[in-house]
């Protein structure tokens, strides 16, 4: 598991810059390693070569975090974030385009300073359009001598937490239409966790695509690779049964 805050920049700050892709790579041809995942990438930096990487490398999973964080191309430049819109959704275009069975997550900040209604209607087009498989969302929080906490036009809490809501409801409802189509499938599952509620025999994993399934099975299989067959699906979980 790589993880960056920026991972797919990894490199270019060496006396002697490397490449992310090449490290997948890599990495890729370790005997032991079952299943390679990173986390987070910038979009700025999400480039062809690494896509086509993700592609051919077997051991990379189905998997690819990527912050929008606001569907507005204003609100985006006032967040520095060195891309538009446009920008963000050909590169999930491009993903999809080259990668089968690609599963794509996100982060959105609500409320940033100067966001209107209008620049939050722009995220709920993006979010509506693009389909996440999941998304990771907040409210924008002022921090002590940070530059956009002396921006003009702060959003009001209550706002914020309303629109933050608006966006949870949405995602809601695409996250449970894509896992809806999962139920019946045979997904291979790494285990991780046992129970949190001291279930008897309950397990939990993740797949290729970074679902978590939860299951039953009489065997500690803690670190085990299985197959599990969906037979339910809720927003933001799969439940299954194991495959013998």
């Amino acid at each position: 598991f790589l993880l960056g805050q920026n991972v797919n920049s990894y490199g270019k700050d060496l006396s002697q810059p490397a490449d992310f892709s090449k490290l997948l790579e890599l990495l890729n041809s370790i005997n032991g390693i079952e299943r390679i995942r990173f986390t987070t990438s910038h979009p700025k930096d999400f480039s062809s070569d690494l896509i086509k990487t993700i592609k051919k490398c077997n051991k990379i999973c189905n998997h690819i975090h990527l912050p929008i964080q606001s569907g507005s191309s204003k609100i985006l430049k006032m967040m520095n974030r060195k891309y538009d819109i446009n920008y963000y959704k050909n590169i999930i275009k491009e993903i999809r385009n080259n990668i089968d069975n690609i599963a794509i997550t996100t982060d959105a900040m609500i409320g940033f300073p100067g966001e209107t209604e209008e620049d939050f209607i722009d995220t709920l087009r993006a979010f509506k359009e693009i389909e996440f498989d999941e998304a990771y969302t907040f409210i924008y929080s002022n921090r002590e001598n940070a530059i956009a906490s002396l921006l003009p036009e702060q959003v009001p809490l209550k706002l914020k937490k309303e629109r933050l809501w608006r966006l949870i409801d949405l995602q809601k409802e695409i996250s449970t239409k894509i896992n809806k189509k999962l139920e019946g499938e045979i997904l291979e599952v790494l285990v991780d966790k046992k129970s949190k509620k001291n279930i008897k025999n309950q397990f939990s994993g993740r797949t290729g695509t970074n679902k978590t399934v939860v299951f039953t099975s009489k065997q500690n299989l803690l670190g085990q690779l299985v197959n599990v067959k969906i037979i339910k699906s809720s927003p933001w979980t799969l439940y299954g049964e194991l495959i013998q």
